[in-house]
């Protein structure tokens, strides 16, 4: 039991320390419950949530230069493989040119496919996906089926302040 004349100095500072400072002054605490063990060692914060807004340009960019949204929303049963063909050549080459501006694209394993190649131990799983019979550690031999593709450079454009979920505007064609 803490004595009448400490509980009373206890309040005054307290009463004050909470004016001036916003907190209960750490020796007060201390006396009222005891030692507290040290706080535990700080970590990092969180890192902020993702943003969908670089993913929403870049097939922003891609409708702009390559009509891509519009070839894959169309229903493509009503139209003849001669006229799926032609417009297939001028998305491929809308689409190509804007991705040959923004990124610098290679591949992740740099050889030809349908030839043998041998996966690591060191190999990255986020950039060597390996299919088929899968059993046991690495290293694993096998056919090279598709060389993947890595970003080695993405230069975007700044994002606009505003309408960043705009994908393409509507366009009103005024007579």
């Amino acid at each position: 039991m803490i004595p009448y004349g400490r509980r009373l100095k206890f309040a005054f500072r307290t009463f004050f320390s909470i004016l001036d400072h916003s907190r209960i002054p750490p020796d007060v605490v201390e006396a009222l419950v005891g030692p507290r063990e040290a706080p535990p060692a700080a970590t990092p914060p969180p890192p902020p949530p993702e943003s969908n807004d670089r993913a929403l340009q870049m097939l922003a960019i891609l409708q702009r230069d390559g009509r891509l949204i519009d070839f894959l929303m169309e229903d493509l049963g009503t139209y003849s493989d001669a006229q799926i063909g032609a417009a297939v050549r001028d998305v491929h080459s809308g689409c190509r040119s804007a991705l040959d501006r923004y990124l610098t694209l290679g591949p992740v394993i740099d050889d030809e496919e349908g030839r043998p190649v041998t996966v690591s131990r060191e190999a990255d799983p986020s950039a060597v996906k390996v299919v088929g019979n899968v059993a046991g550690a690495p290293p694993f031999r096998g056919i090279l089926r598709h060389r993947g593709w890595d970003a080695s450079r993405a230069a975007l454009p700044p994002l606009p302040a505003s309408g960043r979920s705009i994908l393409a505007p509507a366009e009103v064609e005024v007579s």
